[in-house]
């Protein structure tokens, strides 16, 4: 494919001689060095863009969580049974603030796990914790709804559990101390350790390979030496499931509290908008139909000018010793017919005037002029093409 692709852009050079014959094709070289360089351009942004996307994209934003219930009193003369027992309905849902992305993303996608677990001295051991987990066939809900009977208010507690891409992990205390870092995605924590391990000067300076620990480093590791390459594996022991966003709210059932929606925000993070522009210009195969289209009449173009050439020449050849140029051409195509044949001829018959005067000369001019006609109609007639399209 690299080779073809070389091909193609020879083809599209016209040679020395016909920008020598023609000054004004300079223009024509102009624009396909131009767009040569257009081409290392766009070809140096689509690897920049392509190891960008490996690299994760995300800005930080505030998700607002609205938590809210409402409180239906008991009816004594409803004819239903729901309707005769006092009820309470709590939601949960949210939005982003000041989002500029046209599609709304839905609030659970958001989370990886909501558990919200009620007074258990109310709602007993087996009906006090309301869960959800996300699993790959879950499907997106704009909030969560919990219903209950009772008409006392009650306290429970909201645990969420934010679904990082990529995964991240809470340190050991030890380790976050030595890092800096509380949470966070694992490559990150590696790239902090690998870090530390410069600062300090903790690489062996014999064999790279090794991290001689600091006093910090062995109580952490537990060791007083190890290769960079086991880190990753005992990092597993020192990396704990990140800590859920913990909320405390009450259930109020007093028709005069008009405080019934509590408000939070959170740090949440999202997708770089501009990531999927990006994606969408790597996999964007709009114009390429077009380009291949203009590419391949150029070639055909620049193949019509050089086969011009070639009948200018001759022609011109012609015109200047008519004589001269139908001998050399003979003489030409006498050495190609004996290459092809395979056969030596020989000189000194042909050299005499009679040698040409037999039947099969008279044939072969024939078929010479025949020839040529056919190949001069072709080429009017592909030029007449070229020029109505």
């Amino acid at each position: 494919m690299y080779s073809a692709k070389r091909r193609k852009m020879a083809d599209k050079i016209l040679p020395q001689r016909i920008r020598e014959l023609v000054p004004e094709s300079q223009a024509y070289m102009d624009l396909l060095a131009f767009e040569r360089k257009l081409d290392q351009t766009i070809m140096r942004k689509r690897v920049d863009i392509q190891e960008a996307l490996k690299r994760p994209m995300k800005q930080k934003r505030k998700l607002r969580l609205y938590i809210s219930n409402t409180f239906n009193p008991a009816k004594p003369d409803a004819e239903d049974s729901d309707g005769s027992i006092a009820s309470w309905e709590l939601r949960v849902e949210g939005k982003l603030l000041d989002d500029p992305s046209k599609q709304k993303r839905k609030f659970s996608s958001f989370f990886k796990s909501l558990v919200i677990e009620l007074d258990k001295d109310l709602y007993g051991p087996d009906n006090h914790l309301v869960e959800w987990h996300r699993t790959p066939t879950t499907q997106e809900t704009d909030g969560f709804q919990v219903k209950r009977p009772g008409d006392l208010s009650v306290r429970c507690t909201l645990l969420l559990m934010l679904d990082y891409q990529p995964p991240q992990f809470k340190l050991d205390p030890r380790l976050a101390r030595l890092l800096g870092l509380h949470t966070q995605s694992r490559s990150a924590i590696v790239q902090a350790l690998w870090q530390y391990v410069k600062t300090n000067r903790l690489q062996d300076s014999h064999d790279k390979e090794y991290i001689n620990g600091d006093k910090y480093f062995q109580q952490i590791f537990d060791c007083p030496r190890l290769k960079f390459s086991e880190i990753p594996q005992r990092l597993t022991a020192l990396l704990l499931p990140p800590d859920p966003i913990v909320i405390n709210h009450v259930i109020s059932v007093d028709p005069s509290d008009q405080k019934k929606t509590a408000c939070y925000d959170i740090d949440v993070e999202v997708e770089e908008p501009l990531k999927g522009q990006m994606s969408s210009f790597l996999l964007s195969t709009a114009n390429q139909q077009e380009i291949s289209a203009l590419d391949s009449k150029i070639h055909e173009t620049i193949e019509s000018i050089n086969q011009l050439k070639i009948q200018r020449d001759f022609m011109l050849s012609f015109s200047r010793d008519p004589k001269g140029y139908i001998q050399d051409l003979l003489c030409s195509q006498s050495r190609d017919l004996k290459v092809m044949t395979d056969v030596a001829g020989n000189p000194e018959e042909e050299r005499r005037a009679e040698f040409y005067h037999q039947p099969w000369s008279q044939e072969a001019v024939s078929r010479y002029f025949y020839c040529k006609i056919q190949q001069r109609r072709q080429e009017l007639e592909q030029s007449l093409v070229v020029r109505n399209t």
